[in-house]
């Protein structure tokens, strides 16, 4: 199309329509945006408030004119950084006419912002080849990777844990053990994983971000029968023959006394450590160790104090006593006393035996038809389960669970000790008030609000202590009886201070304490 008197002229990116007075057709705006089309201006940026004032003053204008009616532009780049320097984004708008985006044009716009780490060359390559882009990620920083604290890795895989494990429900996580480990002298115990330095970061400005080195930990202190090897000091080594246990840092590794039997002639024993008896302890005979106490036979009669577990192959009769800190496992008990501070289960049946334990009791996980809890007395805090409770052939069976008296003697203790801090405090308190108001010629206020802080302070750390000891004794509620044969005889049942005569025979079930304070049965499908 060629238009006499109108051309274009194009100056520092900027295009004019010049037009000379002639005989033409009349000019519109369609006819100018052909003319910019021909003339390769089509793809800039029209004005097109000015492309219709030109294609106006071409017609009526008698003079020469021209007017900026396009604009050839490149593409515009701008980068944005995150405010903690950690990511640049890049926005492309796309030319108009002009010179599209080069990875080396963003390049130079990344750098000219401070970007100069974590550049993204293929994202750039990306972002140039679409054109145009919003918000293009092309740069990330790295953050510090912080240390890892030192950690120890037990060497030796049956090493006893005595600590003992609640889930979710509150009992304790027990696996009854077999045969007793044992390390020679030298043997490796438990290596120490050292602490890590960790890897700065840096921000894509280039800013170093420091990382937190990991925390040294030693190994735990006055570990008996363990020392750190002189040729490494990561790694502790048994110094004794003996068997490992398992503490918080370390493992010791406690003296291991082997007896054929503890009888009249050996007498009774008392031993640091643990001791491993491979027949029975007789009657009137006591063994007292502070590790475990393992015996391969029976206890018949006799008293055995253990600050471990105590693990007994046999039958536990004739009035034996048994005590120990952690669980306490026995084949069968008869006539027999048992204390344990963690858990107590007797695989086959118990007759006429006073038992408690702080969680639980299970008796005849061996014998899941004939196991049997008759007669006596069984305590536990948190679960009672058996085949059979009681028997029409017996007295009363007497079963207590979700009751501590340790811990609710502890809470009345400690009930009274609040009372009396509290009066202690409001006497500072008023002693502090006294002294404000008449003087202090003695200068005992600030000996006075000193001790009256203090006061608070113990105040505040026996609520505390309350809050944690009202929640382990509520946990008490959730406990249960479990029969998994039934119930027969006569048994009473007490859940906490809430006694029940079970005057008639249960299959199968559950017992526990509904949130009305009343006993509840479900049978064991309903309680599954």
């Amino acid at each position: 199309m060629n238009i006499p008197g109108i051309s274009f002229n194009e100056a520092d990116g900027k295009v004019l329509l010049v037009c000379q007075p002639a005989e033409r057709v009349e000019i519109t705006s369609a006819i100018v945006h052909g003319l910019l089309e021909e003339a390769g201006f089509g793809t800039c940026l029209l004005d097109e408030a000015a492309i219709a004032s030109a294609a106006n003053l071409c017609n009526v204008q008698k003079t020469p004119f021209g007017l900026e009616v396009a604009q050839r532009l490149d593409a515009h780049i701008t980068v944005q950084v995150a405010l903690d320097d950690m990511c640049a984004t890049l926005d492309i708008v796309a030319p108009r006419g002009g010179k599209p985006a080069s990875v080396s044009d963003a390049l130079g716009v990344l750098i000219h912002a401070g970007v100069v780490f974590g550049i993204d060359e293929q994202a750039l390559t990306r972002a140039c080849a679409q054109g145009a882009c919003t918000q293009h990620v092309v740069a990330r920083g790295q953050l510090a990777e912080d240390g890892r604290d030192a950690t120890f890795e037990a060497l030796i895989p049956e090493t006893i844990d005595r600590a003992p494990k609640l889930n979710d429900q509150g009992l304790i996580d027990y696996r009854e053990r077999g045969e007793i480990p044992v390390v020679q002298a030298g043997a490796e115990l438990m290596r120490r994983l050292p602490a890590t330095p960790g890897t700065p970061g840096q921000t894509v400005k280039g800013r170093i971000l420091a990382a937190v080195p990991g925390r040294h930990l030693d190994f735990a202190a006055q570990l008996d029968g363990a020392q750190v090897s002189p040729d490494d000091p990561n790694l502790l080594v048994a110094s004794v023959s003996g068997q490992p246990v398992l503490v918080s840092a370390g493992v010791m590794v406690e003296p291991l006394l082997r007896l054929k039997e503890v009888n009249m002639a050996t007498g009774n024993v008392h031993f640091d450590g643990t001791v491993h008896i491979a027949g029975d302890v007789v009657q009137n005979m006591k063994v007292r160790a502070s590790g475990d106490i393992v015996v391969d036979g029976m206890v018949d009669g006799g008293q055995l104090d253990a600050g471990g577990n105590i693990q007994v192959a046999g039958g536990v009769i004739a009035h034996a006593q048994l005590h120990a800190a952690g669980s306490v496992t026995a084949r069968f008990a008869e006539g027999a006393t048992i204390y344990a501070g963690t858990l107590i289960a007797i695989g086959d049946m118990v007759l006429d035996c006073q038992l408690h334990s702080r969680n639980q009791v299970i008796v005849g996980a061996n014998a899941p038809q004939r196991g049997r809890l008759v007669g006596g007395c069984c305590t536990a805090a948190m679960l009672l389960q058996m085949p059979l409770l009681g028997s029409s052939k017996a007295a009363v069976t007497k079963v207590v669970v979700g009751a501590n008296p340790e811990l609710e003697a502890k809470y009345a203790a400690l009930l009274q000790r609040i009372e009396e801090d509290k009066a202690n405090e409001a006497n500072l308190d008023k002693l502090m008030k006294q002294l404000k108001a008449t003087g202090d010629p003695k200068h005992l206020l600030d000996r006075v609000k000193a001790s009256r802080q203090h006061a608070v302070q113990v105040w505040g750390q026996d609520l505390a202590e309350k809050r944690a000891l009202e929640d382990e004794i509520a946990r008490g509620l959730a406990a249960k009886v479990t029969v998994t044969q039934g119930v027969q005889g006569a048994v009473d049942l007490q859940f906490g201070h809430t006694m029940t005569h079970l005057n008639r025979e249960y299959d199968a079930g559950c017992f526990t304490l509904s949130a009305d304070g009343k006993l509840a049965f479900a049978a064991l499908d309903a309680a599954a």
